[in-house]
């Protein structure tokens, strides 16, 4: 029989719901797997094996007295490190919250708990969430299973990594600038960023976030087949009254047009040859999928929401003492980045947070105007393939490149649209994939042409840590 760890999440939980196998046994196998590859890796920075195995026993209990446990039935899964789960820090990366312990879950941990899952452990994040790299003084480097000598991705590297090795088949992200895409395509997975509004988040450990993260910042799945995204997508999206911003949107919209724009080099973007071949391969498996693709020539604007993006988020962690607080975390590669940041974006005053505000409604409103013709874009997932670890740090110039690259990560999240990044395929044994963009709350859409592009591949199957 197949090596539970292996299966998908859509699999396992119909054979568990059919009691064909165990929500015990499940768990039991995935945290084999993790004991077997998770020291070479440290996807996952915390883990109680007997608080997951109770929770996959009150799956099999419930399913014994003839109840339904849940979308997930016991699929094993992973949450991030920066959402709250009771009884766990909430570290986000930081020493300066080793002991900021969760009195209550946060939303989509309750989500995913109604939905029967067996939460596995906690991932790693950079500290402060804020890079496309994995790394911080508290729990250490996350490596890329494929190949250590690039990123994982970030901030969720540690959640893509776990579920590219087979760990759990669905891992929790959050994305706010390519948090959950970006890992997915540096780890050769799937990664889902739904609409803001569609799945309830919210840390009571903290305070509120300002502006900028209450319109861009996100949590969705990572997973290694687009049908488990969908899953995913489901169990994570339920009402939670915690979140003012939660949307009762159907997850099923009206029928629409299988239209795509394929756009290269968006805003003439510099995009390396593998890229680009990425990006026509999965145009071809779209036609082949009954999708048609038009090659545009250029989008709504994207360099000028990036710059948005960036200052409204910089204008939101220049409050409160934010710059002391980084200083007295002491993380290096923290410092750096924001060093690198505030050179970047200078401090806004009033009046051009507010004139950030009223242009964002201008840009979003030519970008909903394109996906009615479009319902799907496709674009780079970055520019360049998944870049050498830490690179980001190595000095300015780098950073400012890295940045250049990761347009596709930064603009769309300004307008709180969801994006989907699909892993295609390998270079050597770097992973490449693509990205594709669509109207708000229509994540079928992406989904729906997500599934086509998968379709005309090998989708990807849990793997061995490289040496």
């Amino acid at each position: 029989m197949t090596e539970l760890w292996r299966l998908s999440a859509t699999d396992l939980a119909a054979r568990i719901r059919a009691r064909e196998v165990s929500a015990r046994e499940a768990a039991a196998a995935a945290l084999a797997r993790l004991e077997a590859v998770n020291p070479a890796l440290n996807a996952v920075i915390a883990h109680d094996p007997a608080e997951s195995l109770a929770a996959a026993d009150a799956v099999d209990a419930m399913l014994a007295r003839g109840e339904d446990p849940g979308l997930l039935a016991g699929v094993p899964v992973t949450v991030k490190v920066n959402v709250d789960q009771q009884g766990w820090p909430t570290t986000n990366g930081l020493r300066l919250q080793r002991e900021l312990i969760a009195q209550q879950d946060s939303p989509v941990v309750s989500n995913l708990r109604r939905a029967g899952a067996v939460i596995l452990g906690r991932t790693n994040t950079p500290a402060f969430s804020l890079r496309w790299f994995t790394r911080n003084s508290l729990h250490g480097a996350t490596k890329n299973p494929r190949d250590p000598a690039i990123t994982p991705g970030g901030s969720s590297g540690g959640a893509a990594v776990a579920v590219a090795t087979g760990i759990g088949a669905i891992g929790h992200g959050t994305d706010i600038a390519g948090s959950i895409r970006y890992p997915a395509y540096a780890c050769g997975v799937h990664g889902l960023r739904p609409t803001l509004g569609r799945v309830a988040a919210w840390n009571a450990s903290v305070a509120d976030r300002g502006i900028g993260g209450q319109l861009m910042a996100v949590s969705g799945p990572i997973a290694r087949t687009i049908a488990d995204l969908r899953l995913g997508l489901a169990a994570m999206s339920t009402p939670d009254a915690r979140d003012p911003w939660w949307t009762p949107a159907p997850l099923e919209g009206p029928a629409y047009p299988k239209r795509a724009a394929l756009c290269i080099a968006p805003e003439g973007m510099p995009v390396q040859a593998e890229v680009a071949a990425a990006l026509r391969d999965a145009a071809r498996r779209l036609e082949a999928g009954g999708w048609s693709v038009e090659e545009v020539p250029s989008l709504p604007p994207l360099q000028e929401a990036a710059r948005l993006q960036a200052m409204l988020w910089l204008a939101e962690t220049r409050r409160g003492g934010m710059a002391s607080v980084v200083e007295r975390e002491g993380d290096p590669d923290a410092i750096a980045i924001f060093g690198f940041m505030e050179r970047l974006c200078p401090a806004p005053a009033l009046e051009d947070f507010q004139d950030t505000l009223q242009r964002r409604v201008t840009l979003l409103r030519a970008w909903l105007l394109f996906l009615e013709r479009y319902p799907v874009v496709l674009m780079p997932a970055s520019g360049e393939l998944p870049f050498r670890d830490h690179s980001d740090v190595e000095g300015f110039d780098r950073f400012q490149s890295v940045m250049a690259a990761q347009l596709p990560q930064i603009a769309p999240a300004l307008f709180g649209l969801p994006g989907l990044v699909v892993s295609t395929g390998l270079v050597g044994r770097v992973p490449v994939g693509v990205q594709l963009i669509g109207g708000r709350y229509r994540e079928d859409v992406l989904l729906a042409a997500g599934t086509a592009i998968e379709a005309g591949g090998v989708p990807p199957a849990p793997i061995d840590p490289a040496a």
